[in-house]
């Protein structure tokens, strides 16, 4: 990392933390990637998470913003990196996958958010249907 790269997150140290519409957490995100990104299919050894990190920033950031489908915003996302990359070594095509995977991973964690609301729902419809069903008047047998 560049001494102005290392300044400008030291100043960043103080500030709340980030999140984009509520969507991602970067700090969180940040730390998954660290601990893991040495193990991707596409990690170079001689690549440090230096190399990495813009890239997967552009990633799960990018799926805040845009949302979505990822190929949509792939050409956005591609820009992005061009701008932020810094000193990285990552070829294009190297960043592209480190962004996929941060995408993917981004959008992964607001499953189970997806999946609470279809459940409420689901709960939802179901004491509906209940009630219907109990408002009928209950008919005599013979």
């Amino acid at each position: 990392m560049t001494a102005i790269a290392q300044d400008f997150w030291q100043e960043q140290a103080d500030d709340p933390e980030v999140c984009v519409d509520g969507r991602v957490n970067a700090e969180l995100e940040d730390t998954y990637w660290q601990s893991v990104y040495f193990g991707e299919s596409y990690y170079r050894s001689n690549c440090s998470y230096d190399d990495y990190a813009p890239a997967y920033c552009v990633g799960y950031i990018g799926f805040a913003q845009y949302g979505g489908c990822y190929d949509d915003a792939e050409k956005s996302l591609c820009a992005n990196w061009l701008r932020i990359k810094g000193d990285s070594k990552l070829s294009v095509d190297e960043a592209m996958q480190a962004i996929r995977a941060a995408w993917d991973h981004a959008a992964q964690a607001q499953l189970p958010v997806q999946e609470e609301e279809d459940e409420e729902l689901v709960d939802t419809g179901l004491l509906a249907a209940h009630a219907a069903r109990s408002r009928q008047p209950d008919y005599a047998t013979a």
